[in-house]
Order: C-alpha cells, then structure tokens, then sequence
C-alpha cells in the first residue's frame, strides 16, 4: 500500500508500543531498577551494557552505541526499513497503519496484495523452470553460481518462449491486465483501427534469461532482472516502473544482507545482479547493486539505514570512472558526519564478479585500502583539467566545485571538505570562502535552499553547553516545552550560537504538538540530519530529578541565552559607534539595550 503515514499516528504508536514487550521478546532482559539490561544483540559482549528504559521508551548499547526507539529496533535488529517497521508495530498493537491521500491513478487497496502474490508464484515457475532447462542449468554451472546462492536468492530461469508466462498465468482478461501491471508482459503495437480480440495481442517480457527476483524488506517480490544466456540485446532487462516497484529507490541484495545477523558494518555498492550473487557466496555477505540506474540519494538513504560505511565499486575504465562521478554528485546531499562514502576502482577489464572468483574474498577486501574517501575522489577528479599554478586555473577550479557545494547540507563533513578544497589551490579556508562566494546548502529538511556567504561555524563552549542541557531537558520531559512563552521562543531566532536553531524548532514543535516521551521526539526527527545527535543526547543520564526540575533549568537556560545574546549585541553596536557611527534604528537599538542592561553595585 502506497501513501505517507501520517505523523500523528506515528507519535501514538510510540506512546502505546511497550518497547520492554518488544525488545524482551527477542532479547532476555532482567529489571535493574527502573529500567531494563540484557547483553547486547548488535555486538558480542559478557557483561551487559544494553539497557531499556520504559520511561523514554528508548533502549541504548553503553558498550557499542546502539541506540533507538520501538521502531528503531525493529530497524536494526529485524533489519525492516522504516514503513515496514511501522506495520509489524501497528500489527503487534492489532491497528491498521493509515496512509495519507494517494495522487490519482494510485493502485485500490488491495491490490497491491494481489500483485505481490502474483510475483510470487512467477517466481516459484522461474525457479522451477531452472531446474527443468538443462541450457540455463549449464550456464549457472558455467557461472560457477552453487545451489546455495540460487536457493538464497531464487534465482530462475525464463523460457525461450513468446507466451510460457502468459499460457500459465494469463487466463482471463483480468489476469492479463495484473500481469502487465506487474510488468510481466507486454502489449503487442497493432493499428489503432484493428480490434484486440480476447488473449490476443501480448507477449513475456523476459525470454531466455536467468531471473533474478528484485525483493523488498520482507522477502516479496518487487520486481526482475533477467540476464541473457547467450547473444542478445540488452545484456541485462529490468522490470518496468509499477505501483510496487522504483528502481531509484530499490537495492538488489538489501534484503539478502539484512537477513544476516552479523553486524553489518559497510555496504558495497556495485553494479550487477550477477556481482551481488558471487560476492555473496565467496564471503561477502553485505554486496548489493543498483538496478540499471546511477546510484540516487534515495538508495544511499536506504544503505545508510543499515550500514554507517558505503564503497561504490566500479570498473575502472571510462565508462566505470563516468559512472562513479554520477554517484558522487548524488550521493553530496548524505555526505554528513558519522557516515563515510569511498570509491573503489578495479583493474580495467575486471568486474567484481570474476575478480572474487579468481582472488577471494580476503585478496578483494584488501582492496578497499585503496579506496579514495569522497572528499579526496571528488579533489582530485577536480584537479585532473585544471592547473592550479596560476589564478585563471585556480579560479576555473573554484566555479566547478561551487555546485558541488551547493549540494552539501551544512555541518562539520561541508566544513572539512572546505579545507580540503582550500589546501588543493594553496589558498587558507578564510580566503577560499571569500573567492567561492555565496552559494547554497543542501537543505536537510527538504525546505528551498537559501543562498548566502559561507561561514565557518562559530564556537562557544558556554553556549554550547547550556543549548545542550536545554535539549536533554526537552527530550527526557517534553511537556516543559510549554513554560517557555511565544516571545521567548521568536526571539531565540535570533542567536547565532550551535544549536539554538534545533532548541527552538524542538520548543515550537512540542508547542503545537505535545509528546509524552523521548521516543515520540525523536520518531519525527529521524530522517533529518540532527536526528543522530538527538538520539545521543537522549541516552545520555539525566540529572535533573523530575519534569519540574527540568523546566525551571528549561527556563533559566533559555533566560540566559537571551540575556547572554543582548550582551553581544550592544558590545557590537558600542564597537561599530566607535568605528563607523550607527544609523537612527541602530541608535535606537542601543538606547533600549543600555536601559536594559543589568547595573552593578
């Protein structure tokens, strides 16, 4: 079923989820108080250090760092991404999940239902097809693929034949209609005036091919690609877009990594069905490959959902190296901190599938020390046509990585990679500021970018702390959001200091939309970049004893953050009167700061 789930219904299942039901059901947990601990799922440990708190309904790992709500471990330890987490919840609760307004066209409820259990039985005749064909049996052999990685992957095998899938599924007009929505067949082009007689008039999509089925979170079905056997065009044949299936979006091998119960470190994204499988059986188990389409920000939302590491493999001829560049410029708007993106380039002539046969795969693993990190592939691509010896060089070096900027959100990995482009032209990060110019940030929240000179972040360890306490208050007792007045809340728009931004959007958002806990919270940040350090905040031990503790240090906090802000201004309204003079709003500005300043003795 299609749609956006909406976020209220989102914020009550958080509340009703008991998260000491869930994650007991699946790991031993014992009381310790007011909370729970057990030895931790996600890595190997003794001495327990995973614990559960029903307050926040929030688990957290102190030895690995794992950490989450509900939802989040149904992420992490059942491997299911985000919608399908919400569903298995929604189902152990007995509700159903609602979705928003679809657009028109959209599939009927149901449907989908049907077009799932129908790419379900044609891959059990792929499969069976396989076995019967001696021809696909011989290439499998040939391809050196063993019966374990074609049961893991149920892989099939697609006859020689026009109408083999169309004779044994496509009985009625209404049986024909769900195979071409499910891409299966394909309508035959005849003259607009000729009449299509009844089972007339289509033909299989996939002939004489090995199947691969394409499989969503929970093991269904999606979608094929078909690989020929011998001479043909394509090389390989994917499904076409459907209601179920987006290949900017889906990963081939997701669903065979997730069901491993080993930690998940990296990703290595490739290129090919028939890479994926190889890498897998020789000992590889976390390859997974995009489908015919450059790598988008979607697919990199999905890979780092599982893994914080990503290694884009890729030939190293030209058209691998055109390729790995695609992938760079769309995978800048994630390239944030705490995740890491490198490029790994093989031999020309090479592909990941014969080089793990020929070598291994401890002799291919060590390849990736070569990877290049993101920011050094995308330096040094730059670098290739443009010599930086003199100003015009440097300056065409600049206006080819400000797009490339524009892509970045803001946060330390923007900052670092500044550095770095500054030092390739022998120029400070101040002075590379200036010669850029403004450009604009990938915003981490969808909004319209804003256009403007970038600036280095400013840091205040006062500040920075007092912000933080205020935000851990907020996440361990959100109703205190009320105690702070609308004014109060406006004006903090106007502190520049790390942080503040969050603290007020945290405060308008618990305003118009009160919580009971931290998992609430943090379920409606979760996609957005901030989301990662909240999560750590709310892990952190609070001090505070009570909810009303929390919002007189609420309080003060933001007092002072305010007072603290006035100081700044009217030290730099007092500097810029010494030095330029100030124009009549800016004297009258300064006239209401000095009244309101403090008077000692």
């Amino acid at each position: 079923m299609s749609g956006r789930i909406p976020q209220h219904f989102i914020d009550d299942l958080v509340s009703r989820a008991d998260i000491v039901e869930l994650i007991g059901s699946r790991v031993p947990l014992k009381k310790a108080g007011r909370e729970y601990r057990a030895c931790c799922p996600f890595h190997d440990e003794k001495t327990p250090s995973f614990w559960v708190s029903p307050a926040k309904q929030f688990y957290h790992c102190f030895g690995c760092g794992a950490h989450g709500t509900a939802l989040g471990f149904l992420m992490n330890y059942d491997r299911l991404p985000f919608p399908e987490a919400v569903e298995e919840l929604a189902q152990r609760l007995g509700v159903e999940v609602p979705r928003e307004a679809q657009g028109p066209g959209a599939p009927p409820r149901g449907a989908s239902d049907d077009l799932y259990a129908l790419l379900g039985e044609v891959t059990a005749f792929y499969r069976n097809e396989l076995v019967r064909s001696e021809k696909a049996r011989a290439y499998v052999a040939k391809r050196g693929l063993d019966a374990g990685s074609l049961e893991r992957f149920a892989i099939g095998y697609a006859p020689a034949s026009w109408n083999e899938v169309l004779k044994h599924y496509g009985h009625s007009e209404d049986a024909r209609r769900r195979l071409s929505e499910a891409g299966l067949i394909i309508e035959r082009e005849r003259p607009a005036d000729e009449p299509r007689r009844p089972g007339e008039g289509y033909y299989d999509r996939f002939r004489d091919r090995l199947m691969f089925p394409i499989r969503d979170a929970r093991g269904r079905v999606l979608a094929f690609g078909g690989r020929i056997l011998d001479q043909g065009e394509p090389k390989y044949l994917n499904s076409p877009e459907t209601s179920l299936f987006h290949k900017g979006r889906e990963l081939y091998g997701l669903y065979e990594v997730r069901q491993s119960r080993a930690t998940i470190k990296r990703l290595l994204i490739v290129e090919g069905y028939m890479d994926v499988v190889r890498l897998h059986q020789a000992g590889i188990p976390y390859a997974v490959a995009t489908l015919g389409t450059a790598t988008t920000p979607e697919h990199l939302k999905r890979a780092f959902r599982v893994a914080s590491e990503v290694i884009f493999c890729f030939d190293g001829d030209r058209a691998g190296r055109a390729a790995a560049w695609r992938a760079l410029n769309n995978a800048l708007p994630e390239a944030q901190a705490g995740r890491e993106m490198r490029f790994l380039f093989l031999p020309e002539g090479e592909d990941p599938d014969s080089l793990v046969g020929r070598e291994g795969a401890a002799a291919f693993e060590s390849r990736y020390a070569q990877a290049l990190p993101l920011s050094e592939y995308l330096v040094q691509h730059l670098l290739e046509d443009v010599e930086v010896t003199h100003a015009d060089g440097k300056a065409r070096f600049v206006s080819q990585a400000r797009p490339l900027l524009e892509r970045l959100p803001d946060g330390p990995y923007r900052e670092l990679l500044l550095d770095r482009l500054a030092a390739a032209i022998g120029v400070s990060a101040e002075r590379f500021l200036k010669i850029v110019g403004p450009v604009a940030s990938a915003p981490a929240d969808g909004a319209a970018p804003e256009r403007r000179p970038l600036q280095r972040t400013a840091r205040s360890a006062g500040r920075g702390s007092m912000v933080r306490q205020a935000v851990q208050n907020l996440l361990h007792f959100p109703s205190t959001a009320t105690r702070i007045p609308a004014e109060q809340r406006a004006a903090l728009a106007f502190i520049d200091a790390p942080g503040v931004d969050v603290l007020k959007a945290l405060l308008d958002d618990l305003c118009e939309r009160p919580a009971t806990n931290a998992g609430q919270v943090l379920e409606r940040w979760r996609d957005r970049e901030i989301g990662e350090r909240l999560s750590r905040l709310a892990s952190a031990e609070m001090i505070t004893p009570d909810a009303k503790a929390a919002g007189n240090e609420l309080a003060t906090a933001v007092q002072k953050l305010l007072e603290l802000n006035a100081g700044a201004r009217l030290d730099a309204l007092l500097d810029k009167a010494r030095e330029a003079g100030l124009s009549d709003e800016e004297k009258r500005e300064l006239t209401t700061l000095m009244a309101a300043r403090p008077r000692s003795g």
